[in-house]
């Protein structure tokens, strides 16, 4: 949205443009950028993307807070307002494994 406000229509113009800036971009992460589903993107490309857009990067992200919680490790269940601990793992003595087959 940010390059259409600044009358960028074409992906291969903002390339133009990150590259006179001295910023070579390849295709599939311009490709990736333009179509709102960024891989990855450096601070030093998030800088000249905003000198170009002339914008902040808060312009240009959106929060997914449903993607944070998802990555976060879930608590195990609670029984009557305590964690549940998984079961104790205890070694076994004697002979731990089978024989091997004749």
């Amino acid at each position: 949205m940010r390059a259409a406000e600044r009358g960028i229509w074409k992906s291969a113009e903002m390339r133009r443009r990150l590259a006179a800036a001295g910023l070579e971009i390849s295709a599939g992460k311009m490709s990736g950028w333009w179509a709102g589903t960024p891989a990855t993107i450096r601070l030093e490309e998030l800088d000249v993307l905003c000198s170009i857009l002339d914008c902040a990067p808060s312009d240009l992200m959106t929060p997914e807070p449903q993607k944070v919680e998802a990555r976060r490790p879930r608590q195990a269940e609670t029984i009557n307002g305590e964690n549940e601990v998984g079961p104790t793992v205890s070694p076994r003595f004697g002979k731990p494994r089978s024989e091997p087959p004749v």
